[in-house]
C-alpha cells in the first residue's frame, strides 16, 4: 500500500505540473500557444512496464486505485480540453491570414504596377487649336440649335443666352487651356492685337447669325448675361493669381476649356448692344471685384469691344473707367498708362472718329467727356516741366481731339451755359497753380466759357479776389488776343460791366492790403484792366466812326443815283474827262 500511495502520488504531481504548465503557456501575454507534454510521454513508457513488478497480490485493490487515478486524470484533460483544442485553430488561423495578407499586398503590388505601366503607354490626345475648333461650327446646325430654343424657352430669354452660351462651349470643348492662355496673351499683346481675340476665329457666317439673334433679345436679359460672363472671366482670372477660397464663391466658375466661348459670346453681345455696358456701369464702379489695376487687361478687352459697335460708347466707357486711373497712385504704371492710352489712340484713329465723336458728344443725356474729365486731361498734357514723361507726348497728340468733344454742342443751349460754368470754375484754378503750359490752355477755355454764357462774367467777377493770379492770367491773354476775341464778342458790354467791377474791388482792396506781394497782384490786374478797357474804346470810336462814314457814303449814294437819272451821258463823260 505504501508502493501504490507513492506511485499515486507521483502521478498526481506529474499530472498537476503539466496543467501549471499549459495555464501558464495560454496566459502568457494572452496569446494562444501549442503545448507539448514531452515528459507525460517519456514518462508513461517506464509507468507501463514498472506496474506489473510494483502491482501487489491483491487485484481488488488495485483496480479501485487505478480507477480513482485515471477518473482524476480524466478530469483533468476535460478541463484542458478548451485550450488544447483552441491552441491549433488559433495557430492555424494566424498563419492563413499572414497568407492572405502576403498574397494582398503582392496582388495590390502587382495591379500598382500594371496600373504604371497603363498609364505610360495611354496615347495622347491630339491637341485642338481655337481656329480648327471654330471652324468645324457650321451655321445650319446652329440655326436650328438657335431655332429649338427660341421656342422652347420662349418666355424665358435668360435661359436662352445661357444655352446659347452652352452651344459655344461645346463647340469649344476640345480646345485646352494650353491652346489658349489668354491671360497670358492679354498682357503681351497690343490692343489692336488683343481685341479680335478669339472673335477673329469664328466663321462670319456663323457670326452674323450669332449677333442678329442676339439683336433680338431684350436689353435687360443681355445685361444680366454680360454680367455673368463677366463674372466667370474674372473668377477664372482669380484662379490664375492665385487669390483666396473667398473670391471664388461669388460666382460658380466656369471650366478652363469653355473660357473661350465665353470670351466669344460675350464679345458678339458688346458689339452688337454695346449700350448694355453703360447700364452696368454703376455695377462696376461701386463692387470692389471689378476694379483694381490686376483686372485692367480685361477691362480695356471689354471697352474695346464696345469701341468696335459704337466709337462713341467705347470713348463713353473710357473716359469713365479708365481715365481716372491716370489721376491716381496707379499712374505710375508705365505698363497700366500704356495700354490706356493705346485703347483711346485706337478709338480715335478710326475714320471719320472725330466728326462721329463730336456728333455723339451727349450720350443719353450726359456728355461723352464731362467737366471733370477735361480737367483730368488738362493736368497730364499740361504738367510741370520736371514732371514731363515719356507718355506726355501721347497726351498730347490726343488732347485736341478730346477737347473738341468736351466743348462740342449747341452754343448759347441750356446745357452748354451750364457746362461753361462748370468749365469755368475748373479752369481759373487751373490757371492759377504757376503751370506755364497749363495756365496758359486754362485761361484760353476760360475764356471760351465766357462766350458761352454771359452769366460766367457774373461768376468771374464772384471768383475774382480769390483767384487773382488766374484772373491777371486771363487778363493778359484777352489783351494779347484781343483782336480774336473782339471778333466772337463785339460789343463787349458784359466785359466793361465786369472789369469796372474789378476797379471798385481792386480800389478796395488796396485800402486794406499790407501783404507786399498781394498788393504788386492787384495793381497788376488793374494794369491789365485798363489796357483792356482802352482797346473796347478804341474799338467802339472806332466803330461809330466806320457807322458815321458808311452812313455818308449811303445818302451820297442815294444823291448821285437820282441825278444820275437826269443827266445824260455827254455831260457825264465830260465830268470823268
Amino acid at each position: 500500500m505504501d508502493e501504490n500511495s507513492a506511485l499515486i502520488e507521483q502521478i498526481l504531481r506529474e499530472d498537476e505540473l503539466e496543467y501549471r504548465g499549459l495555464s501558464r503557456s495560454y496566459n502568457k501575454d494572452e496569446e494562444w500557444q501549442t503545448v507539448s507534454y514531452k515528459k507525460r510521454h517519456s514518462k508513461q513508457p517506464n509507468s507501463d512496464n514498472s506496474l506489473p513488478d510494483r502491482r501487489p497480490d491483491d487485484g481488488a485493490t488495485t483496480s479501485d486505485v487505478f480507477r480513482a487515478i485515471e477518473e482524476h486524470s480524466e478530469e483533468r484533460r476535460r478541463r484542458m480540453s478548451v485550450p488544447q483544442v483552441a491552441t491549433p485553430v488559433t495557430g492555424e488561423g494566424s498563419k492563413r491570414h499572414s497568407d492572405e495578407d502576403d498574397d494582398s499586398d503582392a496582388e495590390v503590388s502587382a495591379a500598382v504596377v500594371e496600373v504604371k505601366k497603363v498609364k505610360q503607354k495611354k496615347p495622347k490626345k491630339p491637341k485642338v487649336t481655337v481656329s480648327e475648333a471654330a471652324a468645324r461650327i457650321d451655321a445650319g446646325d446652329l440655326g436650328a440649335f438657335l431655332v429649338d430654343i427660341t421656342g422652347s424657352y420662349e418666355k424665358q430669354e435668360d435661359i436662352q443666352l445661357m444655352r446659347f452660351a452652352d452651344y459655344f462651349g461645346r463647340a469649344f470643348a476640345s480646345v485646352s487651356s494650353s491652346q489658349f492662355p489668354w491671360l497670358k496673351t492679354f498682357r503681351e499683346s497690343t490692343v489692336a492685337k488683343m481685341v479680335d481675340i478669339p472673335l477673329s476665329h469664328v466663321p462670319e457666317d456663323v457670326y452674323k447669325m450669332s449677333v442678329d439673334w442676339l439683336n433680338q433679345r431684350s436689353f435687360d436679359a443681355l445685361g444680366s448675361f454680360v454680367l455673368w460672363s463677366l463674372d466667370s472671366i474674372l473668377a477664372d482670372l482669380a484662379s490664375h493669381q492665385g487669390t483666396g477660397k473667398s473670391s471664388k464663391k461669388v460666382v460658380q466658375q466656369a471650366s478652363s476649356k469653355s473660357q473661350v466661348a465665353i470670351f466669344v459670346v460675350l464679345a458678339m453681345v458688346l458689339r452688337r448692344k454695346p449700350d448694355v455696358l453703360i447700364s452696368l456701369l454703376p455695377i462696376m464702379r461701386e463692387n470692389p471685384k471689378y476694379q483694381g489695376q490686376d483686372k485692367l487687361p480685361v477691362t480695356a478687352w471689354i471697352i474695346a469691344q464696345t469701341a468696335q459697335g459704337d466709337l462713341a460708347v467705347g470713348l463713353y466707357m473710357w473716359v469713365r473707367v479708365l481715365l481716372p486711373m491716370l489721376s491716381g497712385k496707379s499712374s505710375c504704371n508705365p505698363q497700366a498708362r500704356d495700354l490706356i492710352l493705346q485703347l483711346v489712340e485706337r478709338i480715335l484713329s478710326f475714320p471719320k472718329a472725330r466728326t462721329i465723336l463730336i456728333n455723339g458728344a451727349v450720350k443719353k443725356g450726359e456728355r461723352l467727356v464731362p467737366p471733370s474729365a477735361l480737367e483730368v486731361l488738362m493736368r497730364v498734357t499740361f504738367p510741370a516741366p520736371s514732371l514731363r514723361i515719356k507718355a506726355t507726348e501721347r497726351f498730347e497728340a490726343i488732347y485736341p481731339i478730346l477737347k473738341e468733344v468736351a466743348l462740342a454742342g449747341s452754343s448759347g443751349s441750356k446745357a452748354m451755359k451750364q457746362v461753361a460754368q462748370h468749365i469755368l470754375t475748373i479752369a481759373i484754378k487751373a490757371a492759377g497753380e504757376g503751370i506755364p503750359d497749363l495756365s496758359r490752355e486754362a485761361s484760353d477755355i476760360f475764356i471760351w466759357a465766357l462766350t458761352q454764357n454771359p452769366e460766367c462774367y457774373k461768376q468771374w467777377d464772384m471768383l475774382y479776389l480769390d483767384n487773382l493770379e488766374a484772373s491777371i492770367v486771363v487778363l493778359r491773354k484777352l489783351s494779347d488776343e484781343w483782336k480774336e476775341h473782339s471778333v466772337k464778342d463785339p460789343k463787349g458790354d458784359r466785359l466793361r460791366e465786369t472789369l469796372s467791377s474789378f476797379k471798385q474791388k481792386n480800389e478796395k482792396e488796396l485800402k486794406n492790403a499790407e501783404d507786399a506781394t498781394r498788393i504788386a497782384l492787384l495793381k497788376d490786374a488793374d494794369k491789365r484792366r485798363k489796357l483792356i478797357l482802352r482797346k473796347l474804346s478804341q474799338g467802339r470810336g472806332c466803330m461809330k466812326h466806320m457807322v458815321i462814314v458808311s452812313a455818308a457814303v449811303a445818302v451820297g449814294a442815294v444823291v448821285v443815283s437820282q441825278n444820275m437819272q437826269s443827266w445824260d451821258m455827254k455831260k457825264v463823260l465830260e465830268i470823268f474827262n
